[in-house]
């Protein structure tokens, strides 16, 4: 007997075998079989969809989810256009606190928005004695006062208050780590986020370490909301690359550097894992970080890298010796050329070809790197809300020539390139159907069309939000499409993306949202 039997639905399986379906019956948690296979076996419960498209569960190859519910606690300045609007929301959030010396944190800092980056000096007008901290919403630098620039190391470079990358590190760090029940509520809210955008999986990007990290035993929060069952999805946990240590380990194990007890990819189980290492290499285009080859248009620097890229190139290589999959941070079409030079260098020196390494964002890919991406196997992962959201200044910093190369979509699938979906949430909108919306038409929120050339047909974006999310994370045999034997991880939708107009892709309704088989909105 069937646990559930969906019935009256048009089912988008994603399988060739079977691409399209009207029933499909659920048996603990997997799929047991679609159409003629369970229409006459017996069910416990028999759903009828009234007609609903169902597609494999979203994944999400790349997200911030302690980060996302933070955020979504934190006083926020996320809108606000003039300096004293800013100030106001921060003073206010100075008035809730209790002492002179405790921290605020702000959301929504974004220099664009004001004209200017806020100053140290602008902050102590509304400080009071508290520690103030602004995080830029790309995650790549932040605004401080003077209170906390006099804790911090007098090499510590700063722009009057605004730290950028490893500076920003230097000032998390004179912060205690949040606590273990604080992280796992916050993991649970993002959470309930994504799985009502029909995320049913997704991919944690960066725990414990010096950029995003939130504590040195964040790992033990993830498990702490899965007990409390406050995470009702799958989550993959990158680990940030700065936690490897130097390890004796035997000489034929060829393991340099290791996390403690050899910890790598692929330990845990279906709801909670470890994924790839997470390799930080240059910052981001909102803040003006991330590592080009040329200035960017208008300014006389072109980003930055994270550390000599040598350096950078030995951590890429350890982490490939020491068994992980490698998830590189490469937004800049400089900082590419050192991470394909690395996983080039670590595949020849012990090759693996499983290892399905990744680079993660691809924000800016010239012409003549897409071979070495097809040659070296390497996934690219990218987040097409970025260009929906901030395409008007990406493509204006970058300048005619290189904007068509930002985020791109058709040429990687003409080279042969895994094209994988993601949000990097919350610096961009998190919504898949969003995001496949933009790969397919390539506008920005404006209207604007950047590089309309990398646009990709609705199927070949919804693959890259299931079969390709899954095969990025090596879970291509349990999820990705609705096959006998997968997880039965599904989201029903009010209408089909492939036969609706593509400017309402991104406005159809989620409906309802199962992972392993059982409904996000129990019915009573």
């Amino acid at each position: 007997m069937l646990c559930t039997r969906l019935t009256n639905a048009r089912f988008l399986t994603m399988d060739p075998d079977h691409p399209v379906a009207h029933d499909l019956g659920i048996w603990q948690g997997r799929i047991a079989g679609l159409d003629e296979a369970v229409t006459s076996l017996p069910a416990r419960e028999v759903v009828d969809l009234q007609g609903a498209t169902v597609l494999p569960g979203f994944i999400d190859a790349h997200v911030h989810l302690a980060w996302t519910g933070f955020k979504q606690t934190t006083p926020s300045i996320a809108g606000r256009t003039r300096v004293d609007d800013v100030l106001a929301v921060v003073a206010e959030a100075v008035a809730r606190t209790r002492a002179p010396g405790d921290w605020v944190s702000i959301a929504g800092y974004d220099q664009r928005a004001l004209g200017r980056h806020l100053t140290a000096a602008d902050l102590d007008r509304v400080s009071d004695g508290r520690k103030l901290y602004l995080l830029h919403d790309s995650g790549h630098g932040c605004v401080v006062n003077t209170a906390v620039l006099d804790l911090l190391p007098a090499d510590i470079p700063h722009e009057n208050g605004f730290l950028a990358e490893q500076a920003m590190g230097a000032a998390r760090a004179l912060r205690l780590p949040h606590a273990q029940e604080d992280l796992a509520e916050a993991i649970g809210r993002a959470a309930r986020t994504c799985l009502a955008e029909g995320v049913t999986a997704c991919a944690e990007a960066g725990i414990g370490g010096t950029l995003f990290g939130h504590s040195p035993v964040e790992l033990g929060a993830y498990q702490l909301a899965r007990d409390k069952d406050l995470l009702p999805l799958r989550v993959q946990l990158m680990v940030s690359a700065d936690r490897l240590r130097p390890v004796t380990a035997h000489e034929t194990d060829g393991i340099p550097r290791a996390l403690d007890l050899g910890l790598r990819t692929g330990f845990g189980d279906d709801r909670l894992s470890v994924g790839a290492l997470k390799v930080y290499t240059d910052g981001g285009m909102m803040a003006r970080t991330a590592a080009l080859t040329s200035p960017y248009e208008g300014l006389d620097h072109a980003g930055q890298l994270q550390d000599d890229p040598d350096v950078l190139t030995g951590l890429i290589v350890d982490g490939h010796l020491a068994g992980w999959q490698l998830a590189v941070h490469a937004i800049g079409d400089r900082a590419a050329d050192i991470a394909l030079d690395a996983i080039e260098r670590a595949q020849r020196l012990r090759p693996r070809p499983e290892a399905r390494h990744r680079i993660e964002h691809a924000g800016l890919i010239r012409p003549d790197q897409l071979p070495r991406f097809a040659r070296l196997g390497v996934s690219a992962v990218v987040q097409p809300s970025f260009l929906r959201c901030f395409g008007d200044d990406y493509a204006s910093i970058m300048g005619k020539e290189r904007a068509p190369w930002m985020y791109r979509g058709r040429a990687f699938l003409d080279h042969g390139i895994p094209l994988v979906g993601s949000s990097d949430r919350p610096v961009a909108d998190g919504s898949p159907l969003r995001a496949v919306q933009f790969m397919v038409e390539r506008a920005s929120a404006s209207g604007q069309l950047i590089g309309p050339d990398e646009a990709v047909t609705v199927d070949q974006a919804l693959h890259a939000y299931t079969v390709a999310g899954a095969r990025a994370c090596h879970w291509e045999d349990r999820l990705g499409s609705l096959t006998p034997g997968k997880h039965a991880d599904l989201v029903v939708l009010g209408d089909d993306p492939r036969n609706v107009d593509s400017s309402r892709i991104g406005d159809i309704e989620v409906v309802e949202t199962y992972v392993a088989g059982l409904p996000s909105r129990p019915r009573t």
